[in-house]
């Protein structure tokens, strides 16, 4: 593999010799660096409704909605359209610099948010401006660490170093479900305010004790490409992710001509980045990568697994959320929080799974163990659509268990294949691709899964819901208006901790019919008795398609090959 920046090799800085225990200091303090980026990400998911009650507004309404599809994933898009781009910056100008600036830019965003000052729209505005300041923060983190890990372990550890640092990823995804559902009950604003103190102690340490051990490349900054990949990939996440948005008659926007427009555009931009990047002196990122089999191979089956693991969250929340957990006598507005408390088990398998599955690939390779790990998510999938929809919790947590430890052993072994595949001069932009197909997978998973489990639920729904309430006193127009209402509007309702039914009739419906009537709507069991069924023939559907792109992930990562170390990194 050349190198692009050969123009610029008098400049390079020199490599530093590192001591026997600096490769502990840069895991800890990356893994400290990762969870925080990861938890961030997902710890809004049950904070939502107090967040909102918090700056007065109704995420609810037709002219919320689109403040809370950013508040909820502006994080996880600007993450995905920044991180190859600060990969390859710090390739050019330093992996710990930008690293340690992610730590500021972070915790900056981090206390901007815990201070909004407004209220209303206004307050959502200044929400959503600092989660993504939070983002790029977050970005630099994400983009680094991974090369930063595999600059400090050589190549016959890395695999246990990043088995640490991607776990700690994954779990904290699940993990800020639980903390940021914690903190809500206290103040809204300690959701945000809770990442300062630990962010200024990741700036201090990451500044005193992190070195730039790799020798880096200053190189002219490629605009053209960095502009062509944001604006693509960015225009193509925001369409994907308004498709879930009802649209007309419509219960999705898969027809909206902006939708459609915006998706068509992101896909032009971005083949022109591939021509720019093809042509330009020293592109964003170095295309040829994608001919070493490890490194392509790997990064599919990274996408593929993230669109089958991270819808799936959404819906297996709210199947807690709207169906299980009223079931079992929780109140809708506390369930947000014990959902993050029942979801655990699949923490806990990433947790046992991914370091040792790490640790044995630096022996074995990655392909055994991220394929296997994909089957055996396929499997927990598959355990999944046997389940009824008021299930049994101990046969439940027994599949999360396993669909954690599937996913954990998957990911250490697949990062550390991917990074260990590359030249030592790419290990940033080939951190910040690894890490841009992860991030791409949530947001694509998201407009799959929902679309999915709408279209399912548009064919059960209405006639149930019809049925049911005209049986206690709701009147034939309002019953046909509310059953063929989008399916969106009470699967984000039970997701946000609202009673679907209750936020749905309204205080004027619910005073028009008599006590019981009203008590009975609007109880613990009415609504998921209604959705039950049908969710889970959606849920079969979502599930099919999780169970597919996790078989062709084994498939991509077996085709992988045999244990690959590029030459430069044997020695780095």
């Amino acid at each position: 593999m050349s190198d692009t920046s050969s123009k610029s090799d008098k400049t390079k800085a020199p490599k530093v010799v590192a001591g026997l225990h600096y490769k502990w200091i840069a895991l800890s303090n990356t893994t400290l660096g990762v969870l925080m980026a990861s938890l961030n990400a997902t710890s809004l998911i049950i904070a939502l409704p107090i967040i909102f009650r918090g700056i007065h507004i109704n995420p609810l309404s037709p002219g919320s909605f689109t403040y809370l599809l950013w508040i909820l994933l502006g994080y996880l898009l600007v993450t995905a359209v920044l991180v190859v781009t600060l990969g390859r910056l710090g390739d050019m100008f330093g992996r710990v610099k930008m690293y340690n600036l992610g730590f500021v830019i972070f915790t900056l965003g981090a206390l901007g948010a815990a201070l909004t000052w407004s209220q209303g729209n206004a307050g959502a505005l200044e929400l959503i401006i600092f989660r993504m300041v939070q983002a790029v923060g977050g970005a630099m983190l994400m983009a680094n660490s991974a090369a930063i890990l595999t600059d400090a372990f050589p190549h016959n550890q890395r695999g246990m170093a990043l088995g640490v640092n991607q776990v700690s990823a994954l779990a904290g995804s699940f993990i800020g479900i639980l903390v940021g559902g914690f903190l809500a009950q206290f103040s809204w604003r300690w959701v945000f305010l809770f990442n300062v103190p630990i962010g200024i102690i990741g700036i201090i340490w990451s500044y005193l004790m992190l070195k730039e051990i790799d020798i880096f490349h200053p190189a002219k900054i490629d605009w053209l490409g960095n502009a062509t990949f944001a604006i693509g990939l960015a225009t193509l996440l925001v369409g994907i992710t308004y498709g879930i948005r009802p649209y007309g008659s419509s219960s999705m926007g898969w027809g909206d001509p902006m939708v459609i427009n915006m998706i068509l555009a992101g896909l032009v931009i971005l083949a022109l980045f591939v021509w720019i990047e093809r042509r330009v002196e020293q592109p964003m990122f170095n295309l040829k990568l994608f001919r070493i089999r490890a490194f392509t191979a790997g990064n599919i089956a990274g996408l593929l697994s993230a669109v089958g693991r991270g819808g799936l969250q959404f819906m297996l929340i709210m199947w807690l959320q709207g169906i299980w957990l009223p079931l079992h006598g929780y109140a809708f507005d506390v369930t947000p929080l014990w959902a993050g408390i029942y979801m655990l088990p699949t923490t806990i398998g990433f947790l046992i799974a991914g370091p040792l599955s790490g640790y044995l690939s630096d022996k074995y390779g990655a392909r055994p163990f991220a394929t296997g790990g994909m089957i055996v998510a396929a499997t927990s999938f598959g355990l999944l659509m046997l389940m009824p929809y008021d299930f049994s919790y101990v046969l439940f947590a027994g599949i999360l268990l396993l669909n954690g430890l599937a996913f954990g052993m998957f990911s250490s072994p697949n990062t550390a294949g991917i990074m260990n595949s590359v030249p030592a001069s790419f290990r940033g932009a080939a951190s910040g691709m690894r890490a841009t197909f992860q991030n791409v997978g949530m947001p694509l998973s998201i407009g799959v899964f929902f679309s999915l489990m709408i279209v399912g639920l548009s064919s059960k729904v209405p006639t149930s819901m019809y049925t049911h309430l005209t049986a206690n006193g709701v009147s034939a127009a309002t019953a046909t208006h509310l059953a063929h209402m989008p399916a969106i509007s009470y699967l984000f309702a039970a997701f946000l901790g609202y009673n679907p039914l209750k936020t749905l009739l309204g205080p004027h419906i619910l005073h028009s019919l008599t006590a019981q009537q009203a008590a009975r709507l609007t109880s613990k069991e009415f609504f998921p008795k209604i959705i039950g069924d049908p969710f889970k023939h959606g849920l079969v559907v979502v599930l099919t398609f999780a169970i597919g792109a996790c078989l062709v992930a084994a498939l991509a990562s077996w085709m992988r090959g045999g244990k690959y170390v590029h030459p430069e990194n044997i020695t780095a």
